[in-house]
C-alpha cells in the first residue's frame, strides 16, 4: 500500500480577531487584544473538521508536522503519530514560526502541504515556498479567505486529500495568493494585493477561483504537452527523451528524428545522440550539471520505468533526480489506468520505494495532473 508524505502547519491564531468584532488576526497586538476580549481560538476546531472527511484514508498518510499547536496536536487527536520537525520557542506564534516550520517541512520531501489559518498565513507560506511547485491544500481559518488557495470548507479540505491519496485524477493550477490591508479594513477601506501563486489541486466543487476545462482532443493535447515541455527546456542542459508516442510527438515538434522505441538525447533542442543504452546515457551525463528526463507512462499499465525502458538504469535515474523527471501523458490515458498509481519498476526496489509519492504528470500547456508513483512492492492492484 503507498503511503504518501503529507505536511501540515496550522496558524494556531487565525480568526481569532473575527469573533471579537477586530476584523483579522496579523500582529501580535491584535491577537493579545482578540485574547483580552475573550476570543477563543479555533483554528484546530477546523483541522479536526477537514480531518473527519478523510475516514480511512488517513491510514495512507504519513504526516510532517510542527509541535504542539501548529499541527501535532490536531493530528495526535486521529491517532497519527507525525514526524515534528519544528517548535515554536513561544506560545504564542508568529509568521517566523510559519516560515521555520515551512521550510522544515520542505527538507522532508512532502508530498503536499495542508496549511490552516487565513490570507495573511497563505502569503507566510507563499514567501517560503516562492516558484516551488509543490501542491497545497489551505483549510479555511482566517477572518479573510481571498486567497484562491483555499478549500471552500474544512470539509472540502479533507475531501480533496482524500480524492489524491485515493488514487483519483486530480489538476493542478496555479491559484493566487491575495490579502487585504487590515489596518485600512478595520476603517472601512478594504485594499487588496496579490502576493504570488502556489499550486492547488483544481477539484472545481471544492477549491475557490475554479477554472473550467473542456474535452480533450489527443493531437491538440500532445501539440499542447509539447509546447509546455519544449518552453521550459534550458539551455546547456542534457535532456534524456524516453520511448513512446507521447515523447515522440515532443521530438517532433521540436523537428528532431526520433527513436520511438528507443532512448535518444538532447542538447539545446538539438539532437546529441539516437537510440542510446544504460552506459551511453551513464558516460554522457558525466559532462553535463543539469540533466532532465522526458518519459511517459504504458497505456492501460502504467508503468513508468521497468517496461520498455531499461536504458534508464537505477544509476540513470538516480543521478536525474525525481524533481526532474517530467513525466506526460494525455488526462485520457491517465484515465485509462482507472484509480491505479503508475509504477515504477527500476529493478532496484531501494530506488522504487525512492521515487514513490504524488508526481505532477505534464498533461497539457501548464497544465499538470497529480498521480500516485508507487513501488511494485507497494502496490494493492
Amino acid at each position: 500500500m503507498i503511503h504518501f508524505k503529507i505536511g501540515l502547519v496550522v496558524n494556531p491564531y487565525a480568526g481569532i480577531g473575527g469573533a471579537v468584532a477586530l476584523k483579522g488576526s496579523d500582529g501580535p497586538e491584535v491577537r493579545a487584544e482578540a485574547l483580552a476580549r475573550g476570543a477563543t481560538p479555533k483554528a484546530n476546531a477546523r483541522v479536526s473538521e477537514a480531518f473527519r472527511a478523510l475516514g480511512e484514508a488517513k491510514e495512507l498518510i504519513d504526516w510532517v508536522t510542527a509541535g504542539g499547536e501548529m499541527g501535532e496536536f490536531a493530528l495526535q487527536k486521529i491517532g497519527a503519530k507525525p514526524l515534528v520537525v519544528y517548535r515554536a520557542d513561544a506560545a504564542q506564534t508568529e509568521a517566523d514560526d510559519t516560515h521555520a516550520a515551512v521550510r522544515a517541512i520542505l527538507a522532508e520531501g512532502v508530498d503536499l502541504l495542508m496549511f490552516a489559518g487565513g490570507d495573511g498565513t497563505a502569503r507566510d507560506v507563499a514567501k517560503v515556498l516562492g516558484d516551488n511547485e509543490l501542491p497545497v491544500i489551505g483549510i479555511p481559518a482566517g477572518v479573510k479567505i481571498h486567497s484562491g488557495v483555499y478549500a471552500i470548507t474544512p470539509k472540502a479540505a479533507g475531501l480533496v486529500l482524500k480524492q489524491l491519496v485515493s488514487g483519483e485524477l486530480t489538476t493542478l493550477r496555479r491559484a493566487d495568493v491575495m490579502d487585504i490591508d487590515e489596518t485600512a479594513f478595520r476603517t472601512g477601506t478594504v485594499r487588496a494585493k496579490r502576493y504570488g501563486e502556489l499550486s492547488v489541486p483544481g477539484e472545481l466543487e471544492y477549491m475557490q477561483a475554479v477554472k473550467i476545462g473542456g474535452k480533450e482532443s489527443d493531437e491538440l493535447v500532445l501539440g499542447d504537452i509539447a509546447d509546455d515541455v519544449i518552453e521550459s527546456m534550458e539551455d546547456d542542459a542534457l535532456y534524456i527523451m524516453g520511448s513512446g508516442s507521447t515523447v515522440a510527438a515532443i521530438m517532433g515538434a521540436l523537428g528532431l528524428p526520433n527513436t520511438l522505441l528507443g532512448v535518444d538525447l538532447v542538447v539545446n533542442r538539438e539532437l546529441l545522440a539516437s537510440d542510446v543504452a544504460a552506459h551511453d546515457i551513464e558516460r554522457v551525463m558525466q559532462d553535463y550539471e543539469r540533466v532532465f528526463l522526458v518519459i511517459t507512462l504504458i497505456g492501460g499499465q502504467g508503468h513508468v520505468f521497468g517496461r520498455g525502458n531499461q536504458q534508464l538504469s537505477p544509476t540513470v535515474i538516480r543521478r536525474v533526480g525525481r524533481d526532474n523527471m517530467i513525466v506526460v501523458a494525455t488526462k485520457q490515458k491517465l484515465q485509462s489506468l482507472g484509480a491505479r498509481p503508475l509504477i515504477a519498476d527500476t529493478g532496484d526496489a531501494e530506488l522504487d520505494e525512492e521515487l514513490t509519492g504524488f508526481i505532477g504528470v505534464t498533461s497539457g500547456y501548464h497544465d499538470k495532473t497529480m498521480v500516485a508513483l508507487g513501488a511494485t512492492d507497494a502496490l494493492e492492484l
